[in-house]
């Protein structure tokens, strides 16, 4: 069995980050391995929330799998406290990184355009430095504008899909020229003057690109981004082309949000995935 290691936090309300990729590299076949970065009673968007950093515990878990001889397939980054996680991971990496390994990045920095409260400026430069080292990347459109420089709200002036499309394209690619990695920038919300509201995913690799956009229910829940990066990496253990997983991610979570939506559920709350895990069998 494949095995990722899982390097974030975990939040006990807001299905995301372990609550999310646990699920989801289990349900794919896949033996997620959790590194936590920190333990939250909630997800940071909730109104009020407990975080035990972990930050000087996490190199014990490097030392202690070193000791066994552990070995991964995968290794899988989201959320972190800041600057000296990362440099724990950098540590991390030196010691469990190989040529075979597929290292995913989700750099989880903010959202709807702007830097998550608990993060300052500083840590930009040092989630730069872990996503040139990435073989895939998974930001949102935000956290694409913050590692590359493009102004957030210079993409709400466009007045096409299409010019949009091609500036978020123009920076997905200053993301991919740091090492040739995957990029798959998720949440894009092109304008909308006429007709339906859109949401969707980018993908690049290469010279190749594609985008999909659907239906936008105007909603952003907690987690979807985090489901949506395990759900990339399980099929990556599985083999999978990186289209054939990206639709089953996109469908996955096309479902869990429409039901979660039908239910009313609050946004903080992530979506009700756990339903549709079957779909990822």
């Amino acid at each position: 069995m494949k095995k990722v290691a899982v390097i974030q936090d975990m939040s006990s309300f807001g299905k995301c980050s372990l609550a999310a990729a646990i699920p989801v590299l289990s349900v794919m076949g896949v033996q997620a391995v959790p590194l936590p970065t920190a333990i939250l009673t909630s997800q940071t968007e909730y109104p009020s929330y407990y975080c035990e950093d972990l930050t000087s515990k996490m190199n014990h878990f490097t030392d202690e799998w070193s000791k066994l001889g552990a070995s991964f397939d995968g290794i899988h980054t989201g959320f972190v406290t800041g600057k000296e996680q990362i440099e724990n991971i950098f540590t991390f990496l030196h010691t469990f990184y190989e040529e075979e390994t597929m290292l995913l990045v989700d750099p989880v920095m903010g959202d709807r355009g702007e830097m998550y409260d608990v993060f300052t400026s500083g840590l930009i430069s040092y989630m730069k430095e872990l996503v040139s080292r990435a073989d895939v990347v998974t930001p949102n459109v935000t956290e694409c504008c913050l590692l590359t420089g493009l102004p957030y709200d210079k993409l709400q002036t466009y007045r096409t899909k299409e010019d949009y499309l091609a500036a978020v394209e123009e920076a997905g690619r200053k993301l991919q020229a740091a090492n040739h990695a995957k990029v798959i920038i998720t949440g894009l919300n092109p304008p909308a003057l006429e007709g339906t509201r859109l949401v969707g995913n980018l993908y690049i690799e290469g010279a190749h690109s594609v985008h999909s956009l659907q239906e936008y229910n105007g909603k952003s829940y907690s987690g979807t981004g985090d489901l949506f990066a395990s759900v990339m990496m399980g099929g990556m253990m599985r083999g999978q082309e990186m289209s054939e997983t990206r639709e089953l991610a996109e469908a996955f979570l096309s479902a869990a949000i429409q039901a979660t939506s039908e239910e009313r559920i609050p946004t903080v709350a992530g979506v009700n995935f756990e339903s549709y895990l079957k779909m990822l069998l």
